[in-house]
């Protein structure tokens, strides 16, 4: 079966692992868990269907391109920009996701709260799809996969904790080293990557399967545009209480 997945964790898109990172909440995330509940639980009904089932499946709950620019207010086809996003494609590409919104998830949820967080992951998850959409074409292939909105999760946190350390194993051949890098380091260079396996990927036959770059890109985006207003807001809050103090006088 053919499709374009948003993420594989056995691909060069992941050269550093993130395992946790050095910014506590101050609420338990529960939309994040239940977010991760809800895609490892669709992941299990995948493997549990046979075959012909499971494309019947994804036939009918994955994104698909072509459908979408033929018929883009068909309720049936709409309701696949969200619906895709709980379908994945193996393991790696789960567990690469999963892992990714666990690390980050949880304190852009708690910086929105969960109500605006939720609305902030699905919409930047339609973003993703759109974007993809809009620099792939109408490709005949099912779109599937949680990286898109989980790359918007990422451009909200480079905008908001670009200083926080963040715990990562890195491979090197049989070894895995820890490290513990700035956000902003594991961030945007997860980014650069999207962005030159995004531009290699305009092509033809690039179109016919594999990751949706351009959905991480357009994420990833989307992301950083909706962050941008709070983190404007707290960096002028921020400056008049410098130049307050700057000037307050004591006797």
């Amino acid at each position: 079966m053919r499709y374009t997945r948003a993420q594989d964790g056995s691909r060069i898109d992941k050269p550093m692992i993130p395992l946790r990172d050095e910014n506590p909440t101050k609420r338990f995330p529960f939309v994040t868990v239940l977010l991760i509940v809800a895609n490892v639980a669709v992941f299990a009904y995948e493997l549990w269907l046979p075959d012909a089932a499971l494309f019947d499946l994804i036939e009918t709950w994955a994104f698909n391109p072509a459908r979408f620019v033929a018929d883009p207010t068909s309720p049936a086809v709409l309701v696949t920009l969200v619906t895709a996003m709980f379908l994945h494609g193996g393991w790696l590409h789960l567990g690469g996701n999963m892992l990714y919104l666990w690390v980050f998830g949880n304190n852009i949820e708690d910086r929105y709260g969960p109500l605006r967080f939720i609305a902030f992951y699905l919409g930047t998850g339609i973003a993703a799809t759109l974007a993809h959409v809009a620099v792939e074409g109408a490709a005949d292939v099912p779109l599937l996969g949680a990286s898109g909105a989980i790359a918007g999760v990422l451009g909200a946190y480079l905008l908001l904790y670009p200083k926080t350390k963040v715990v990562v194993a890195i491979p090197i051949f049989i070894i895995i080293e820890l490290a513990k890098v700035p956000a902003a380091f594991v961030i945007g260079f997860w980014f650069l990557i999207q962005v030159v396996q995004g531009i290699g990927s305009i092509s033809p036959e690039a179109a016919a399967g594999g990751v949706a770059w351009w959905a991480h890109i357009g994420g990833f985006v989307a992301g950083m545009a909706l962050t941008a207003p709070a983190w404007l807001a707290e960096r002028r809050r921020r400056r008049k209480k410098r130049k307050g103090q700057r000037f307050t006088t004591y006797r």
